[in-house]
């Protein structure tokens, strides 16, 4: 299913790929250029969130047991690294605008058609970060806000080359390409950040802990258990949680794996797609107080 949606964002690269190049053809606009330069790296993007989501929902196997959730990261990070790129070529093509500034011709039309483009940006970005954040989807997530990133970009494009067309101030042109370009420098560092801090199993995020913490104080007090050893990280969509359920001597095994299987349900029911691993011990052995910290001395 994520992948359609992806798709999606392919079909809205490719459309406004087509309009940013006419209307920079139309123009002669450095702006409406660097614009249009970006809807290519949006496209790329786009062909790799669909490679991307792809892995991801690839079921487990010998070689990847846990699966490959976190090809969202790579696909994210990836993302970040063309966006820079495509800063690079924005500037490159401004520079000499700066030394040698351009008439721009058929300013209305070349706004005209960039308003449509950037209709359609934002409709599919909009439906993407939704899409995203529901579904736990840092791959269209990312995506959807690149493609916002261009509906900002385009909006101060635009911008310009109706100041250049009021004021008749040609050097706007390439000072408002150069600024879009370092806007999206900075969308594109976050996107690597994020990225990077998935690949280095980051815990879950705070609220969701908080909720997790709950249904531990929670059990504690209706059945005089304990927890601890608690453990989150993050793959792509899924939350990967651990912890060691501390059960009274005299309880039988079942009876601790009926409980341990109802909390698991209950966390499952607060944090979704949650992969959850448990480990009974008995909560008055000594030993089980050892293995609290990940490695054991």
């Amino acid at each position: 299913m994520l992948q359609r949606y992806a798709w999606l964002s392919v079909a809205a690269a490719l459309a406004t790929i087509a309009l940013k190049t006419w209307a920079w053809h139309a123009t002669g606009s450095v702006g409406l250029l660097s614009d249009a330069l970006e809807s290519l790296i949006n496209l790329a993007a786009a062909l790799l969130a669909v490679s991307m989501l792809r892995l991801a929902a690839a079921p487990p196997d010998e070689k990847h047991p846990y699966g490959r959730f976190k090809a969202e990261y790579v696909a994210s990070g990836i993302e970040g690294a063309l966006i820079a790129f495509a800063a690079v070529a924005i500037v490159w093509s401004a520079l000499p605008r700066l030394a040698a500034p351009q008439p721009i011709e058929a300013p209305l039309f070349g706004i005209a058609l960039s308003a449509v483009a950037t209709a359609i940006n934002l409709a599919c970005a909009l439906t993407l970060i939704s899409v995203g954040r529901r579904e736990h989807s840092i791959a269209l997530e990312a995506d959807g806000r690149h493609l916002m990133t261009d509906v900002w970009t385009s909006a101060g494009v635009v911008a310009g080359v109706a100041l250049v067309a009021v004021t008749g101030w040609l050097i706007l042109d390439p000072l408002i390409a150069i600024a879009v370009a370092l806007h999206i420098v900075w969308t594109g560092a976050l996107l690597v950040r994020r990225s990077f801090s998935g690949l280095l199993d980051a815990a879950i995020a705070v609220p969701e802990q908080e909720m997790v913490e709950k249904i531990f104080v929670e059990y504690r007090r209706r059945h005089g258990v304990d927890f601890h050893a608690l453990r989150t990280r993050q793959a792509g969509s899924r939350r990967f949680i651990s912890f060691h359920l501390l059960v009274p001597d005299a309880w039988t095994v079942a009876h601790a794996h009926e409980l341990s299987e109802e909390v698991e349900e209950r966390i499952r029911e607060l944090v979704p797609n949650a992969i959850l691993l448990t480990h009974i011990e008995p909560i008055s052995q000594p030993a089980s107080y050892d293995d609290i910290k990940l490695e054991r001395w």
